[in-house]
């Protein structure tokens, strides 16, 4: 398999080369040349499998010949050592749980992937190569836990100071080892631009950069087993499906329309946004036209310009038409979200944190355009890590899962910088070539 960058204007490179360079030469997410379905038979038999099964068939094709098969079920296995559930919040409505994973967020399966895809390419080699990632949440600690100790393989996270929960910083700065966390004076876009800045910049070709986010094909494609995994457990009800992912950066519902290219039958997807709405404002305006982004209580989602929305478009071939057939998108607001997470517990028992809670509302107003469906909303992080907001929202007081407890007490080490010189100091100054 070959990758092309999205700019087009970049030679195609490996699976290899792609995930190692994270982003092209010429600023390009990189896009796989072809995309060959999966065979009926794989759906038509899908309750039968197992998700190791599920996802190597699922990603197969991405990887190539680029890591033997042994090895590739391996790296597989090691990266799903966790649960999945879909549990019903109502009639009809479904949440897909994705915090069940070592950081309790669903980008622990895209991290833990990526780095050790990493780490079957260094098997042989003393070549370091240094992980930079920006993060709006939980993609740092993901990041951090799923790189630590990794071979060859230093990490440098950037965050955005102030906005981020407090469990979210401690699961990124209290690891040491490899891990070393940048507490950036800015918003996470900034933290994002910086990232790429950095990619292009010649003076750091020996650090041999990469990026663990959303960005890197090896954390975005692993995003399609979940979904997969949704479908295998939901397939009985024998109705249509739609898919609601709240979305920052929109890795989750590019995944998810990434398997229905494989043959997955999701009948709607949509995207549900907070604030940050600058794709609910395209489809209704036809213009793309990204903001500065604005904070939150749903962190993770204040992208106010999503990298993954280009994939989307290649995915649809720029078609708009086919496009808006097959996705919807929606806005709400902090008050929406705050009322609603205080709805479904009331009336359902259902915990939910704010992400989901948007996911929750974007798939409500779906589902009243076609009521005949079932809907699954991704719950995308454990409620414990937004307890700021759900605990005294609805008045409880939320256990502390083992996972937490471990980096509670332990001290917060970041470096705070305001600038992209800054951060070259850093790399310059604190990574070993």
């Amino acid at each position: 398999m070959k990758y092309f960058s999205l700019n087009s204007n970049a030679p195609r490179v490996s699976f290899e080369e792609a995930v190692v360079l994270g982003l092209a030469p010429d600023r390009g997410l990189y896009f796989p040349e072809s995309i060959t379905p999966l065979p009926n038979a794989f759906f038509n038999n899908i309750e039968n499998l197992s998700h190791e099964e599920i996802a190597f068939e699922a990603i197969k094709q991405f990887v190539g010949d680029e890591i033997p098969e042994n090895e590739l079920k391996r790296i597989i296995a090691d990266t799903l050592c966790f649960d999945f559930p879909c549990i019903p919040v109502e009639e009809n409505i479904y949440s897909l749980e994705l915090f069940h994973g070592p950081t309790m967020a669903f980008k622990d399966v895209g991290a833990r992937f990526m780095s050790r895809c990493l780490g079957y390419f260094n098997r042989n080699d003393n070549k370091k190569v240094t992980v930079l990632v920006a993060t709006s949440g939980d993609t740092g600690g993901a990041v951090a836990s799923g790189f630590l100790g990794v071979k060859g393989v230093e990490v440098i996270i950037l965050y955005p100071s102030g906005k981020v929960s407090e469990i979210q910083e401690r699961q990124l700065t209290t690891l040491g080892q490899n891990i070393k966390a940048l507490e950036v004076d800015g918003v996470f876009d900034d933290c994002q631009d910086m990232v790429k800045k950095a990619f292009l910049d010649d003076s750091l070709s020996a650090y041999n950069l990469t990026s663990a986010n959303s960005i890197n094909i090896a954390r975005w494609l692993p995003q399609m087993f979940y979904i997969f995994f949704a479908y295998q457990q939901l397939k009985k009800q024998n109705k249509p499906l739609i898919l609601s992912c709240p979305s920052g950066n929109f890795g989750n519902i590019c995944a998810g329309i990434m398997a229905k290219r494989l043959g997955l039958p999701i009948a709607h997807f949509v995207a549900s946004t907070n604030a940050n709405d600058t794709v609910p404002r395209f489809l209704e305006s036809g213009l793309y036209d990204p903001k500065p982004s604005i904070a939150t209580i749903s962190n993770a989602m204040d992208v106010g310009n999503p990298s993954n929305f280009i994939r989307i478009q290649e995915l649809y071939n720029n078609d708009l038409k086919a496009f808006e057939k097959d996705f919807s998108s929606y806005s709400f607001s902090d008050a929406i979200t705050e009322s609603t997470i205080k709805d479904i517990y009331q009336h359902t028992g259902y915990i939910a944190e704010p992400h989901g809670a948007v996911g929750y509302l974007g798939l409500k107003k779906e589902m009243q355009k076609q009521p005949n469906s079932i809907g699954v909303f991704l719950e995308t992080a454990h409620p414990i890590k937004f307890l700021d907001v759900v605990e005294p929202l609805l008045a409880i007081t939320l256990p502390i899962p083992t996972q937490i407890e471990s980096v509670l007490g332990v001290e917060k080490i970041s470096t705070k910088i305001k600038s992209y010189d800054e951060l070259k100091s850093f790399i310059t100054n604190n990574i070993n070539q």
